[in-house]
């Protein structure tokens, strides 16, 4: 049987999900992004935690059940994924938000101060109970990205970053994946889609040393902070219903260095690398729709589970490509 040749339009999480899985099953694809780079959009500012256990605490059940796969795919396709498991605290004044987090979700354990030290050993003392989900995973977003850029390439693919977009005349299938940059040209999503801003903050701060997200409950402005390299730490993320494309405020900043600051006091001495916002799509279930109309199919929607999410959506993709080609 010929490959099916397939344009892939944006190259953020969903996109570069979706051609390497099509990759994987034989497709010949041309991935297409018009902002030059791969992640222009907001998953160059995602956390990459693979938490589909303590995502259910606000997402809806589908979300974690079309996402408890993804730790796999992320580990067979992004070697330096990390699997230490995730950390939920909150300061003693907040101990009631602990409690409700726990009756939202599973798969976790409830660990007292001396375990939270073993764990974390910079956390030792600041808490006296936490939500440990040991199954779960994250990786460095952006190294996560460029992996999989350099698959594509590497296996013969074609990624155009410059310069107009292919003729689309000459592929069998025409998937977009643009996000919130499909609403300039399709008028159902113009209608359907909402924006949600997230903002970010990357700090260094070497006296600090986490092994695994720890996401911190708050009333008001619950944090997480995902490790990387270098004593580098991502912090975030504010959810704001707006469509506002401008840099982070001075409100979203005071705010996350003021929780990060909680989680431990030598944030106080870290250097602010970033300070970045992305907007976000998303329909108002916040679950990720596939549309499928002759040979064109649109993934979008992936609000704040972009990276939980696009395996199994691209897997459905790809059912849908293969299934039709058989």
């Amino acid at each position: 049987m010929t490959k099916p040749r397939i344009l892939i339009r944006g190259a953020g999480v969903a996109g570069l999900v979706t051609a390497v899985s099509l990759a994987d099953r034989g497709a010949d694809i041309t991935l297409y992004d018009r902002a030059g780079r791969i992640g222009a959009g907001a998953s160059w500012q995602a956390g990459g935690m693979l938490t589909p256990w303590c995502e259910a605490e606000a997402a809806p059940e589908e979300v974690t059940r079309d996402s408890a796969n993804s730790i796999a795919w992320w580990s067979a396709h992004v070697p330096s994924t990390t699997h230490n498991g995730s950390l939920v605290v909150a300061p003693a004044r907040d101990t009631p938000e602990l409690a409700r987090f726990g009756r939202r979700t599973s798969h976790f354990e409830t660990i007292q101060g001396p375990r939270i030290a073993a764990l974390e050993p910079d956390l030792t003392g600041r808490f006296e109970r936490a939500l440990y989900f040991p199954s779960e995973a994250h990786v460095d977003a952006r190294k996560a990205l460029t992996t999989l850029a350099e698959r594509l390439t590497t296996q013969g693919h074609t990624l155009v970053l410059n310069g107009p977009e292919p003729d689309n005349t000459h592929f069998d299938w025409i998937i977009d994946c643009t996000g919130i940059d499909a609403q300039d040209y399709d008028p159902d999503l113009k209608a359907r889609l909402r924006c949600v801003r997230g903002e970010m903050l990357l700090l260094r701060c070497l006296d600090v040393t986490l092994h695994r997200p720890v996401r911190m409950l708050h009333p008001r402005i619950p944090i997480y902070i995902v490790p990387r390299e270098d004593k580098v730490f991502m912090v975030g993320a504010t959810m704001i219903e707006s469509d506002d494309n401008r840099g982070m405020t001075v409100r979203s900043i005071t705010d996350l260095l003021n929780a990060a600051y909680t989680l431990h006091p030598a944030f106080a001495d870290a250097e602010i690398l970033e300070a970045n916002a992305g907007r976000r799509p998303a329909f108002d279930d916040n679950v990720p729709r596939i549309r499928h109309n002759g040979r064109h199919i649109a993934l979008n929607g992936m609000y704040r589970h972009g990276f939980l999410l696009s395996p199994h959506r691209a897997q459905q993709i790809c059912d849908i490509v293969f299934d039709t080609a058989a």
